[in-house]
């Protein structure tokens, strides 16, 4: 895969989606930028190949995602477990929720999120 961590070709796509969160990831960003969530450095996306992750905690290998209605088409299901395993075959964790989730309950995302952080 070469270069693993924010690739340079990447670099202006993740700019545009940094500067243009969704309504959900600008709120879940609010919890977790500043160490605020159990000291842990978070970023927004970031790109590990040739994925750009919603978030991630390179300290605890977290990568989050906010999904939104293309996740939940057959296409976007398969695509994910794809995304998924071969992030996780680096070791790194996905958690996933959805953008209705994250309106409806953000503390339980968020009480989510701490408790894969003490493990």
């Amino acid at each position: 895969m070469g270069q693993l961590n924010n690739k340079k070709t990447l670099k202006e796509i993740r700019r545009t989606l940094r500067n243009s969160p969704t309504k959900a990831e600008f709120d879940l960003w609010q919890q977790l930028k500043g160490r605020q969530l159990k000291g842990k450095k978070f970023r927004r996306q970031h790109s590990f190949g040739d994925f750009i992750l919603d978030f991630y905690c390179p300290e605890a290998k977290l990568a989050i995602g906010l999904d939104g209605a293309p996740h939940y088409t057959e296409e976007g299901r398969l695509s994910d477990r794809e995304r998924d395993a071969i992030l996780e075959s680096y070791g790194i964790k996905v958690l996933r929720f959805s953008n209705s989730k994250l309106k409806e309950d953000p503390s339980k995302i968020l009480k989510v999120i701490e408790t894969f952080l003490e493990k």
